[in-house]
């Protein structure tokens, strides 16, 4: 059985280490935050390994020169040897050609402790919205799984923004 203050301790410091590798763009510590195998579900991509993690993290935060990034309190729920979530992030980003956005979406996330620390067996991003700070860009038309501990199926893709 998890020891669920333990793990909720670990899940936040993974979310801390993850804030800190985006904002740094250090692909390496990046990947770090991940299992093994894990999986990373976003804009219509599928990117599975450490390998595979550290090139998109370095394709995707490449194209930015800043990305902050604000968590909410994960709803954590144990299930089997491991852990499910869900987290909302806003992400305020500057990018290479200096124009600025907001977004807006949640992680659906499945957490394992391996090597005695807590990583992201799989993050499926639910893209809710993108433009400025003052909330007047797009809202993505996305699904809406039901409360927690609803969880987006295996085969449910990941969204990309238009524009």
């Amino acid at each position: 059985m998890t020891d669920m203050i333990a793990a909720d301790y670990g899940i936040r410091q993974l979310h801390a280490r993850f804030v800190d590798a985006v904002w740094r763009q250090d692909a390496e510590a990046f990947a770090a935050c991940w299992s093994e195998d894990g999986l990373w579900k976003i804009a219509g991509m599928e990117v599975q390994g450490r390998a595979a993690l550290v090139d998109a993290c370095r394709q995707l935060l490449g194209r930015c020169k800043r990305i902050h990034l604000l968590c909410g309190p994960a709803m954590l729920k144990p299930e089997g040897s491991g852990v499910i979530g869900r987290l909302n992030i806003t992400e305020f980003a500057t990018m290479n050609d200096g124009s600025t956005a907001m977004t807006i979406g949640w992680y659906h996330d499945r957490y394992v402790e391996e090597s005695g620390q807590w990583r992201f067996a799989l993050r499926h991003w639910s893209f809710k919205y993108r433009g400025p700070p003052d909330l007047t860009g797009t809202y993505i038309d996305t699904p809406d799984y039901g409360a927690f501990p609803a969880f987006p199926a295996a085969d449910e893709p990941t969204f990309v923004r238009k524009g």
